[in-house]
């Protein structure tokens, strides 16, 4: 089983409602996800993101072609990487 964790931060002014609801739209679009969460921030610390994904895949192949995934790249990370300051990611083995 993968873990794929990405923390984004957002530019200024950008909605975090709308980024949490085009990540959550990859729920039933990407069929390579076991499981996901998308989380906000509550706490605005100087050093808090604003939103977390949560992704379960099966093995490695699967997390490649989540990766390579039409609905993934083309909605997914056409916004996010629109609306983005920053991000950081983590991918690792259960």
């Amino acid at each position: 089983m993968i873990k794929h964790i990405v923390c984004f931060k957002l530019k200024n002014g950008e909605s975090v409602d709308k980024a949490v609801e085009v990540l959550s739209s990859m729920k039933g679009n990407v069929k390579t996800i076991i499981d996901m969460e998308v989380g906000k921030d509550f706490l605005h610390s100087e050093r808090s993101y604003d939103i977390i994904l949560q992704v379960k895949l099966k093995d490695k192949l699967a997390l490649e072609e989540y990766q390579n995934d039409p609905y993934h790249c083309s909605v997914v990370k056409t916004h996010m990487h629109k609306v983005r300051e920053s991000s950081i990611a983590i991918d690792y083995e259960v």
